[in-house]
């Protein structure tokens, strides 16, 4: 069982017989509120997130792990004081490359910028080692949850920094990877992309055929977010365990090239798999941007081009400053909490609960008006008992349905490890 905070200290202690207190000369910080019923039970889930993009802050001179954030200060949705208030024990966290060329110069900056990002997780991990933990199994999570930490799993969203040699993925399953994603928004050397114009292979590549074999021997989870439908349904077919969506949606509540049609989610349920449900706007509903938003985006493009994987290093910096600029003075529109729901709901009766969990892309893109950030997640909860959902189905929908599958991708592990240390 997870620590409890300190406002269930509080309740316990309620209506205990003390001394009077000594008169003090300064007023002394009020106690902690106690815990409602419904944030208690909330507390005692175990609740993970299949894709935290909070690793992108690791860096920054501005983030800080250990204090509270403000979204509509700084844009972030994660953090420890959020999370504990959220009773968010952790989950995926990833590692992410922008995707450039499709070249070898381009895969060796982009192997780089993947491991840097990796030693970054590890680092934070080490930094706050009193509070998180890196988690190489489901048993250590079990573990890490027990003793009051959050729990930090790493993820690669977009196999396309391994180039062209899939034998790369074991390094970074060394260093602590347990999901891979092949592709994100275009395609690659892997497979073609949901959100790209043309499909190129019809799904897989060869090369992405090797990745999957290549991750079901080393016992890693394979993520079929942001792939093709064909793409997906060839994961399907070739892996020995099977897939997670880690941040997706369902076709059938908007219809997004990123969301996936009933019969393919039914697919992944049927073979095993697991459907984490997204909470970024954009693959939620229709959003239409403000004639200024439209307009600033356009200048944006006009002086750096559509296509950003392009610029050059400090091209790319002035662009992300000007882009936060234009984000600031022109908010991008936002979907609610409501139609996030709508989306969760609808793939807990497609599916059953058995099949679905949450991955709301937070620090990615995610979040929506009503749930802004992780310290929301206990309306979720209350939502999903009022629906009619069972503390079982809860405690699979928050965790239990995600360390199910990885302990099958464990168990199904053929990998005879050519490294000299294993960090599990």
């Amino acid at each position: 069982m997870k620590r409890i905070l300190f406002g269930l200290a509080a309740a316990m202690l309620a209506g205990c017989k003390t001394a009077p207190a000594p008169e003090l000369s300064e007023p002394t910080t009020p106690p902690a509120p106690a815990l409602s019923p419904m944030a208690l039970l909330h507390q005692n889930f175990m609740v993970l997130d299949s894709h935290l993009d909070t690793p992108a802050y690791f860096h920054s001179d501005t983030y800080v792990f250990s204090e509270r954030g403000d979204f509509d200060v700084d844009g972030t949705h994660v953090d420890l004081p959020r999370m504990n208030e959220g009773g968010l024990d952790g989950g995926f966290w990833v590692i992410f490359t922008t995707q450039g060329q499709l070249d070898k110069t381009s895969y060796v900056a982009a192997r780089t910028i993947a491991l840097m990002r990796q030693a970054a997780i590890r680092e934070f991990a080490a930094k706050y080692s009193e509070d998180v933990e890196l988690a190489f199994t489901a048993d250590d999570a079990e573990r890490i949850s027990a003793e009051g930490k959050k729990i930090v799993f790493q993820s690669m969203e977009n196999a396309y920094p391994l180039g062209e040699d899939v034998s790369l993925i074991e390094a970074f399953y060394v260093g602590g990877l347990r999901m891979v994603a092949p592709v994100h928004f275009r395609n690659n050397q892997y497979a073609d992309s949901a959100t790209d114009v043309a499909q190129v292979f019809g799904g897989l590549s060869p090369l992405g055929e090797e990745l999957v074999r290549e991750a079901n021997r080393l016992g890693m989870i394979l993520d079929g977010s942001h792939a093709s439908d064909d793409a997906v349904r060839d994961m399907i077919a070739l892996s020995t365990t099977p897939i997670i969506l880690s941040h997706s949606g369902p076709k059938g509540v908007y219809d997004h090239p990123r969301n996936l049609p009933d019969d393919l989610l039914k697919a992944i349920a049927a073979d095993g798999g697991v459907i984490q449900v997204n909470a970024y706007g954009g693959y939620l509903e229709p959003l239409v941007a403000s004639p200024e938003r439209l307009a600033a985006i356009a200048q944006l493009e006009a002086r750096y081009g559509k296509d950003t994987s392009k610029l050059a290093p400090e091209e790319l910096v002035a662009f992300r400053a000007a882009r936060k600029e234009m984000d600031t003075a022109f908010p991008p529109p936002r979907s609610t909490y409501t139609k996030f729901m709508e989306h969760l709901l609808y793939t807990l009766k497609l599916v059953g609960p058995d099949h679905v969990g949450i991955g709301a892309d937070w620090d990615g893109g995610g979040g929506v008006d009503g749930m802004k950030d992780v310290a929301a997640l206990p309306q979720v909860t209350a939502d999903l008992l009022a629906a009619g959902y069972t503390e079982d189905d809860l405690a699979k929908i928050w965790g239990g349905n995600m360390l199910r599958l990885m302990r099958q991708a464990e168990a199904a592990k053929t990998a005879t490890l050519t490294s000299p240390q294993v960090l599990n």
